[in-house]
């Protein structure tokens, strides 16, 4: 088996560049995307392992792009975890009921991160709420 393909969707470039150089360190191939509409694209093409959302995109959200994947035999079966400053507990409940399986609050601990993203690929899915080096 190859590496573990993360499609990382979010259009603000430095945390797009932190968390990928965090994640490339940790073995895994990342694919970004500055937008929904690019993400998805991807997702069709590249068929990832995992894929990561901001909510808040410049054209569709986070929300839009996980009932659109979900929804497609194709890649239903990928986990999707929301990355999002939106930390309500409304936000979180909001996120679960449009399909996602994970949640992240902003920042982003990136000290946590590799541990989450493995948890994630187990399939252990849950929010998170970390404080120590984070990324906003």
């Amino acid at each position: 088996m190859g590496k573990v393909r993360i499609l990382y969707i979010e259009d603000n470039s430095d945390s797009m560049t932190l968390v990928k150089r965090v994640l490339e360190i940790e073995g895994y191939e990342v694919i970004s995307a500055e937008t929904g509409r690019e993400g998805l694209a991807k997702a069709f093409d590249n068929q990832p392992d995992i894929i990561f959302t901001d909510i808040n995109l410049p054209d569709i959200d986070g929300y839009e792009i996980t009932d659109t994947l979900k929804k497609d035999k194709m890649t239903a079966h990928i986990p999707i975890i929301a990355m999002t400053a939106n930390v309500m507990k409304k936000d979180r409940e909001h996120v679960f009921q449009a399909g996602c399986d994970g949640f992240i609050s902003k920042p982003i601990d990136i000290d946590e991160l590799p541990t989450q993203v493995e948890n994630f690929l187990r399939g252990k899915t849950h929010d998170t709420n970390h404080n120590s080096r984070k990324l906003s």
